[in-house]
């Protein structure tokens, strides 16, 4: 079998950890590894649930920081004498029968190893599920935070019965065989003797009472799927592909427990005249040859409104000009980002022979003065074709 990393390691925390640091790491690492956002991740997923399904439980928690892993897993460890199963020396005895370790434990742990991982205290509060939806917005309402409405399925306690799971006029009866208890004791012989011990009673699944006329709206489970509206609140600056969470907004939780939560994955549509780069926009605006030459005002989108910028004379092509906070909030912290210009240059095409003659007259009169970039290029361009005369006879 292969080794299992430690539970601790698994969840980042120190084994003295209390159960809302081991909660608030479960949250933070379910997360990481949940597949539904990172599916390469599903096996990190399936560690970090175990690893929580044993340190947030109690019993299971004590089992393993005393035993480790063959302390809530008898099957770990197990071969040739290694592990709890292998245990040579409990092999014979006077009545020939061997000692199952797992009935040792019944009497340490109550109920035994093989009934804690079949089920907790069905009576316990639970958490209920959290809810995942998708939800898509502008680019402009990521920029500026918007409200939106969310319609989603998530359980809730069912109208007809009131949670109660029995038909309306009836109720759940108490066990009979547990007592409304939920347990049922039992002698068992173990290495120190025959001792008492205790597990889920099987008639009503441990939980106490008997439906013995289940509700038909939720078939006797007490809890159905309902679309719920719920309004959320898009903080400015939020990106594409970013989760947000509500809390308290999940499916109800069972015996009183907490509603889960929900987990609203953002997608934010593409506009036509904005790219965003972490918390800058950038966009592209094509000027004219004259305009580069001459310079001249033109007119900025931004995502505040339009602004006037003058682009100063001999711009360059691919030239960037820099708006300083005309950018994206930054999310959930003071300040923005800017907003980039890129200029690009626009050759004229179609030109008529009046717009020739007065290009080419225009050209006669510039020098090399006028082409700096050109020029020098021209100079690196005859080094090397000397270069290549001399030493290749090229």
């Amino acid at each position: 079998m292969a080794e299992k990393r430690d539970y601790y390691e698994v969840l980042g925390i120190q084994k003295g950890a209390s159960e809302d640091e081991i909660k608030k790491a479960y949250r933070k690492m379910a997360k990481m590894y949940h597949p539904d956002l990172h599916p390469e991740a599903a096996e990190k997923f399936k560690e970090v649930n175990e690893a929580n399904d044993v340190l947030s439980d109690p019993q299971k928690r004590q089992r393993y920081d005393q035993f480790g892993h063959a302390g809530v897993d008898p099957s770990y460890g197990a071969g040739a004498g290694g592990g709890f199963g292998g245990f040579g020396g409990f092999g014979g005895f006077s009545d020939g029968e061997g000692i199952d370790l797992g009935d040792i434990f019944d009497q340490f742990f109550g109920g035994g190893m093989g009934a804690s991982r079949q089920s907790s205290n069905p009576n316990a509060a639970r958490r209920g599920a959290d809810c995942s939806v998708n939800a898509t917005i502008s680019f402009m309402e990521a920029c500026k935070g918007t409200k939106i409405d969310i319609t989603f399925s998530r359980v809730e306690v069912c109208d007809t019965c009131n949670g109660s799971g029995a038909k309306p006029g009836t109720a759940p009866k108490t066990c009979t065989d547990c007592g409304g208890t939920g347990k049922i004791r039992f002698n068992q012989r173990t290495l120190f003797g025959t001792m008492a011990s205790t597990k889920a009673c099987t008639k009503c699944g441990g939980r106490g009472k008997i439906i013995e006329t289940p509700c038909q709206t939720c078939r006797g489970n007490g809890r159905i799927n309902k679309n719920a509206t719920v309004s959320v609140n898009v903080p400015a600056g939020i990106d594409d592909g970013q989760i947000l969470r509500v809390a308290g907004q999940g499916g109800v939780g069972m015996n009183g427990g907490q509603r889960g939560d929900l987990n609203v994955r953002i997608s934010v549509t593409k506009n036509p005249l904005f790219e965003r780069k972490g918390f800058d926009v950038w966009t592209e605006i094509p000027i004219t040859y004259s305009q580069a030459v001459l310079g001249d005002e033109i007119t900025v989108p931004t995502i505040d409104g339009n602004v006037t910028y003058t682009v100063p004379a001999g711009t360059q092509p691919e030239t960037v000009f820099r708006l300083r906070g005309k950018g994206i909030q930054r999310l959930q912290r003071e300040g923005r980002g800017d907003q980039l210009v890129k200029v690009t240059l626009e050759v004229p095409k179609n030109l008529n022979k009046k717009q020739k003659d007065a290009l080419i007259a225009f050209s006669e009169q510039l020098t090399e003065k006028n082409y700096e970039k050109q020029t020098g290029f021209m100079d690196k361009l005859k080094k090397f074709t000397d270069d290549v005369k001399k030493n290749f006879g090229m």
